[in-house]
């Protein structure tokens, strides 16, 4: 009568492959480097550069490190400030009114 043995050896070269655990790895790298991608598009309020719209972004709006993003036709442009306030003569050309909805009218004045 043969023993049996309760557990089975796997030592065939068939059933020992060192390489298909690293190809699976590979495989959940690169899904969860797409989720960083995607997540920080969408925590950064940038959707509209994943589209094929043109869009502009402004970011820290009215302060010394303004930045302006702006995509159109696929190319995405950055302008940033010069961190100075503007200086010389000029005269008023205009009124800007911002309704409740967020809106801003500018409303030109007539030349004298």
């Amino acid at each position: 009568m043969k023993k049996r043995y309760r557990y089975q050896s796997f030592n065939t070269a068939e059933d020992i492959d060192p390489m298909g655990s690293l190809v699976n790895l590979f495989d959940v790298a690169m899904v969860f480097a797409v989720a960083l991608m995607v997540a920080f598009a969408i925590q950064s309020r940038m959707t509209e550069f994943l589209t094929a719209e043109d869009a502009t972004f402004v970011k820290n709006a009215g302060k010394e490190d303004m930045e302006i993003i702006i995509k159109k036709d696929n190319k995405i442009t950055r302008y940033k400030s010069e961190k100075q306030t503007g200086s010389g003569k000029g005269r008023r050309v205009g009124i800007a009114y911002q309704l409740e909805n967020g809106e801003v009218i500018y409303v030109p004045e007539e030349n004298k």
